[in-house]
């Protein structure tokens, strides 16, 4: 069988995206909405690319190591963010890596961030490519002799497996799927899905402490790790693999969310679990979002802890739900390895109800070992929207369609406001910049102090303005967030887009800190510059 290919402008493979007849019921549907017509055009090929040439040349002890093959340094150039697909889509290519190094070990990986300290090369590590933030792209300025973008896709095997204490060590450069599989014959689970579980590498959840499958309690991967290594320019890094400690700041922390600016995570252990055996959906709808948000509110302080518990708008659960016309719809979701669930979904139906909820699909409940199942109906259309959901972004921005994602965390009390203030500020640039528009919002994760609203925009846009366009209206929601209270991002990463506004949401004094540790670390400024930290 012939390996599939990914694509090296858009999301995921070739062969899974939208067909023709898609994109034009896509953009039937937009123009309807948006009062215009949309006509679909074609990406730039590969070979019509004009990419700059390498500006250093790969030793011979490490040529092994490095290529500067077409199709993986154009891929290689830009994350999946929307503004990286446009520019890709129009073969706007102009901070291409120069070489591509993909190392098999971790010897490997310290000669060749040897070889950038030496000469004078960013090092920027690319995990699957998956950044919505622009953390991988190699615009690294004019002080770095060129740039190498580290892909550690070949170091991606489970090494160790610990069933007493029920934890792996896995190395940094294993995507998701590659993970389970390989866990799968032990039994466990990393059960660590986010939207790009596909393509996206465990190094990459770490670095940049990303928002996975559950919607409480193991939010983060942060929550799943029990020790670190990561191989800094000044020497590795190593935690003690412990449950816990309170021996002063955590090592581990120190790398979390350092989005390769430290150094290249190499690999970790993480806590695993069993499969779920017993699970629980309902899909619960509400006259009006108010109700909505007061009912996730209850479940979340409940102390229930289910496995989804993600709010949508009315026009969130419209688009991928499939809802109709209501103010709001949750989709809750219950799961476990070691008891039936009904009690506690049963539970958190019951608050629902008391804030107006109503569940005209029921709870389905199943049980693997006896093949019930137990999806249907709202809730498995969102699922499947919500996985099929890059794809038809990519669809949409063939047809000149804004179509990008923000978003943030803030308490409950300050989530009012929050909305309120977001919905004001883009719904304004929309209308200003782009004559039409719409925003959507769905909670992704809730604590039991706030949730994490994520907000979805759709916008027609002017071939050859759309970037422009998503820019005024990205300062505009990103403006409102800081003012209303909210984090810049809960679980999308700062990367470069987000640094003017990371800057200021952070203390002064743990910027400074933070600088110092770059240089302890890194003392030529060789990782990923640009990141968090502003490139020397």
């Amino acid at each position: 069988m012939s390996a599939r290919i990914r694509s090296w402008w858009g999301w995921g493979y070739e062969d899974a995206a939208c067909s023709e007849g898609e994109v034009s019921g896509l953009g039937f549907a937009f123009g309807a909405r948006f009062g215009v017509a949309l006509s679909a055009r074609a990406p730039r090929t590969l070979d019509s690319l004009e990419l700059a040439p390498p500006r250093f040349a790969a030793p011979s002890a490490l040529a092994h190591l490095m290529s500067d093959d077409r199709r993986l340094r154009a891929a290689h150039t830009y994350g999946k963010s929307y503004r990286d697909v446009v520019r890709g889509f129009h073969g706007e290519l102009a901070h291409p890596p120069d070489r591509v190094a993909e190392p098999r070990t971790e010897a490997d990986l310290v000669a060749l961030l040897e070889f950038c300290e030496k000469e004078r090369v960013a090092a920027i590590p690319y995990g699957a490519g998956s950044s919505v933030v622009g953390g991988v792209e190699c615009d690294v300025g004019g002080s770095f002799r060129g740039a190498l973008s580290i892909d550690l896709g070949a170091m991606d095997r489970v090494l160790e497996v610990d069933r007493v204490s029920r934890a792996a060590r896995i190395q940094a450069g294993a995507r998701g799927p590659v993970l389970e599989e390989q866990l799968k014959p032990h039994g466990y689970t990393l059960r660590h899905f986010p939207q790009s579980f596909e393509f996206s590498t465990l190094g990459g959840w770490l670095a940049t402490r990303a928002g996975g499958h559950y919607a409480t309690v193991y939010t983060h991967i942060d929550d799943l790790v029990e020790s670190m290594r990561v191989v800094t320019p000044s020497g590795p890094s190593e935690s003690r693999r412990l449950p816990g400690s309170g021996a002063g700041p955590s090592p581990d922390r120190l790398f979390l969310g350092s989005e390769g600016t430290l150094g290249v995570i190499t690999e970790a252990w993480v806590r695993l679990q069993e499969p779920p055996r017993w699970r629980g959906s309902a899909g619960v709808r509400f006259s009006r979002y108010e109700e909505g948000v007061a009912a996730t509110r209850a479940v979340a302080q409940s102390g229930l802890f289910p496995t989804n518990c993600r709010l949508l708008d009315g026009g969130e659960a419209a688009l991928a739900a499939g809802a109709g016309v209501v103010g709001a719809l949750l989709v809750l979701g219950f799961e476990s390895a070691d008891h039936p669930v009904g009690p506690w979904i049963e539970r958190a139906v019951e608050l629902c109800r008391a804030h107006g909820g109503e569940l005209p699909g029921g709870i389905k409940l199943s049980d693997t070992r006896v093949g019930e199942k137990g999806r249907g109906g709202e809730v498995e259309a969102w699922r499947t929207t919500f996985l099929r959901a890059p794809y038809l972004r990519d669809a949409l921005v063939r047809l000149g369609v804004i179509a990008e994602t923000f978003e943030t965390a803030c308490t409950w009390r300050d989530f009012p406001a929050l909305h309120a203030q977001i919905v004001s500020a883009v719904t304004d640039a929309l209308t200003r910049i782009c004559g039409a528009g719409a925003i959507t919002c769905r909670f992704t994760h809730v604590y039991p102090d706030g949730p994490a609203p994520y907000f979805t925009v759709y916008a027609p846009g002017r071939f050859g303005s759309e970037l422009s366009m998503w820019g005024e209206v990205k300062a505009a929601a990103s403006e409102a967030i800081l003012a209303a209270g909210g984090t810049i991002t809960h679980h999308h990463a700062v990367g470069r887009d987000h640094r003017p506004y990371y800057d200021r949401q952070r203390p002064a004094p743990f910027a400074a800190a933070l600088a110092a540790a770059k240089r302890a670390l890194d003392p030529t400024g060789i990782c990923n510059p640009g990141v968090l930290l502003p490139a020397p």
